[in-house]
């Protein structure tokens, strides 16, 4: 006994229209999309099952490639902010959509992740198994329904043809006498960028002028960007990288040939130098360079009547050490505490 398989006649007018109906809703290449409707006998939904089947399979094969680019994506409400970093193998990609709907998305779901939901003043950093197993809904044509977030990332790594990969998440809060504040460069839309910078600024009289706070916040969390400060306070920088950058200004001063009085001068001098470009309280602001952070805090702290203090800040870039995170672990985003 013979089987026979028998195929749907459909007349090339709605034979292009269903390719282009399922290249929208799923982004696969036209050849692909064809031979799935071809073998579903043009059955546009059972094409679509068919393409994330293969999809999947080939997104799989594609995960151990590495991925550098990307987008940070940034939530934030009154006292909370949260940013998270989905990377993929091509800017082209980070350029795309879909990706950037999920990225959002995802920013949005750390924001209200239930282990960050209390309102208390501090940073956690958010590692890819807290989010990967949590379901969201998804609106979007091409991703919609509930999942998980690896099942989502795996959708559309499945539709770019490119390895998708949530790296990490870093979420802030204040408390309600504080304000967030966030900065983003290189902004496709709102939302996202390549570089992120936030911090939470408290105040002692919860009355003081949120105006100037907001202000000043928003100022420096774009000077976090720009002049990516490692510390919050000499305080907090160890006394091993202290003991380390003066051994290495001592060997520097050494070879002028100058006396011992005069290079340990030198170095105190420098080691000044090197504390006002990685401390976060003795830079000078990018805003009007004849501040630094510390006097501008203080006169914020005069304008508004109470004291104000930097509680935390955090500074995110894409891809920034990904060729280590190769050898060894995911690197944390620069935050400190006071």
């Amino acid at each position: 006994m013979f089987l026979r398989r028998y195929t749907v006649e459909v007349p090339a007018s709605e034979q292009t229209s269903l390719i282009k109906q399922l290249r929208e809703r799923t982004s696969a290449p036209i050849k692909d999309v064809k031979s799935s409707l071809i073998n579903c006998n043009w059955d546009i939904e059972a094409a679509q099952k068919d393409l994330r089947k293969r999809g999947i399979v080939l997104a799989s094969k594609k995960s151990s490639r590495t991925a550098a680019e990307g987008l940070l994506a940034l939530a934030q409400n009154e006292h909370k902010a949260a940013v998270i970093e989905l990377n993929c193998e091509t800017d082209f990609v980070a350029r795309n959509e879909i990706f950037q709907y999920l990225a959002l998305s995802l920013a949005k779901l750390a924001l209200s992740a239930e282990n960050y939901s209390q309102q208390v003043s501090g940073a956690i950093s958010l590692g890819p198994e807290s989010l990967e197993d949590m379901k969201m809904d998804f609106d979007h044509p091409k991703l919609s329904g509930e999942k998980t977030v690896q099942n989502a990332i795996t959708e559309v790594a499945a539709m770019m043809g490119e390895n998708v990969k949530l790296r990490r998440g870093f979420a802030m809060s204040s408390s309600s006498q504080g304000i967030i504040s966030t900065y983003l460069h290189t902004r496709p839309q709102r939302g996202l960028g390549r570089i992120a910078g936030i911090l939470s600024l408290e105040v002692e009289d919860g009355n003081a002028s949120l105006d100037a706070l907001q202000r000043v916040g928003s100022e420096l969390a774009m000077h976090v960007v720009a002049a990516k400060p490692l510390f919050l306070t000499k305080e907090l920088v160890s006394s091993d990288a202290v003991e380390n950058e003066r051994e290495i200004l001592k060997s520097q001063a050494q070879t002028t040939g100058k006396s011992q009085m005069a290079i340990e001068k030198m170095v105190e001098g420098r080691l000044r130098k090197y504390f006002e470009e990685v401390v976060l309280m003795e830079q000078k602001f990018v805003v009007n360079d004849t501040l630094n952070v510390k006097t501008l805090l203080n006169n914020l702290s005069k304008e508004v009547g109470s004291s104000v203090k930097i509680e935390n800040f955090c500074r995110m870039e894409v891809g920034e050490g990904i060729q280590r995170l190769e050898a060894s672990s995911t690197p944390e985003p620069v935050a400190q505490a006071a």
